[in-house]
């Protein structure tokens, strides 16, 4: 089973590393310890992804289910045949990941399946809870290991920080999601039509989430916050890109973050980092 697992493990890592450059280089400042249950995290979230957003498949309901349930019996007997769904259920049963986590994402993902005509303010919260707070609030489960007082301390900025990265994800794919999928999450936009001043209200929005997000940034484990804390700087690269963009273009192509300025913030961070463990 030790080598199954380990292999498993390998697996969601090279999985997400293949779909997110931006994780992949924040990925290796995770302490050794802790990488590979953040692997396993991301990888089962990356499944679940593909489910409702490249699944084209009519029994698509069915196979979310499937994938739900069959979460479930490997957190419950620590073994699956899916070897992501296995290795994140070696992450879930060692840090007590359960059902408050677990199902909220899953409905967030039935509703991309089946989606809301217009997305309310109070739908557009529940998507983002889903899809994204949870996701942070199941890496501060690793990050703490076990401390449910520095976890519950910390638990609105991480929530806060999930929220800010999920609508930045938003913004910056709002032209393929629209146009490809269908789907329009912003409760500001009217009729799928992104114009500037629904653009300033959503951005105004997530600098209200990054402004929740800073304390708890700062007081992160040492496991985790350098690798967290190059995240952040990156989406907030592209949140200030994105907020120098027009609507119109960020309607008709998607906005990134060059290479070389996410290797300039990567060894920003990291010397600052440096600089900090060598004073103190």
């Amino acid at each position: 089973m030790e080598l199954y697992s380990h292999v498993s493990a390998e697996l969601s890592r090279i999985l997400t590393m293949r779909y997110s450059t931006s994780f992949s280089s924040a990925s290796r400042l995770y302490d050794a310890q802790i990488r590979p249950h953040i692997f396993n995290i991301y990888g089962w979230v990356r499944v679940g992804d593909e489910i409702v957003d490249t699944y084209r498949g009519k029994d698509a309901v069915l196979v979310l289910e499937e994938f739900k349930k069959e979460t479930y019996r490997a957190i419950k007997t620590g073994f699956s045949t899916n070897p992501i769904v296995h290795s994140f259920a070696v992450t879930a049963r060692a840090h007590n990941i359960d059902s408050k986590l677990i199902d909220p994402f899953i409905e967030s993902m039935a509703m991309d399946l089946i989606p809301p005509n217009v997305y309310t303010k109070a739908l557009y919260k529940k998507y983002i809870h889903g899809s994204a707070e949870v996701v942070g609030l199941m890496c501060l489960k690793v990050f703490v290991n076990g401390d449910t007082t520095v976890y519950e301390h910390l638990r609105p900025g991480a929530k806060a920080l999930g929220s800010a990265f999920q609508k930045i994800n938003f913004l910056r794919d709002f032209a393929a999601d629209t146009k490809d999928l269908g789907r329009s999450y912003f409760p500001e936009v009217k009729d799928g039509k992104l114009d500037d001043i629904s653009k300033d209200m959503i951005i105004k929005d997530i600098r209200h989430d990054f402004t929740h997000a800073l304390p708890a940034l700062n007081q992160l484990p040492k496991n985790s916050r350098t690798a967290v804390t190059v995240a952040a700087r990156y989406y907030y690269a592209l949140l200030e890109k994105l907020d120098n963009t027009s609507a119109n273009t960020i309607s008709t192509r998607r906005v990134r973050v060059p290479d070389w300025r996410k290797a300039q913030i990567l060894a920003s961070v990291r010397a600052s980092q440096t600089l900090k463990r060598a004073v103190s």
